[in-house]
């Protein structure tokens, strides 16, 4: 049986390392667009606990995740998990 990996995303928050497609920082144009059309298809996940969105993870099933950790930060998660094999 295989096993998950799973990424802290803060908050004693996990995604599934395999179904992230992307990482980005929330401050440009497009992903705000991608945000709010997220929200709009009801697949926007709050993941900040009411804290500053930091990042936003994108999932290959097009759900939207706001993070409350540094993109660089989850990356270096990232990074970690796959140094771990």
């Amino acid at each position: 049986m295989e096993e998950t990996k799973l990424i802290n995303i803060g908050f004693g928050n996990f995604v599934n390392k395999e179904r992230i497609v992307a990482i980005v920082s929330p401050d440009s144009a497009p992903i705000k667009r991608l945000k709010d059309e997220a929200k709009a298809a009801n697949k926007l996940v709050d993941a900040t606990c009411g804290r500053k969105t930091r990042s936003i993870v994108v999932t290959d099933s097009d759900h939207v995740i706001l993070v409350p950790v540094q993109p660089e930060t989850l990356a270096g998660r990232f990074e970690d998990k796959e140094n771990e094999k």
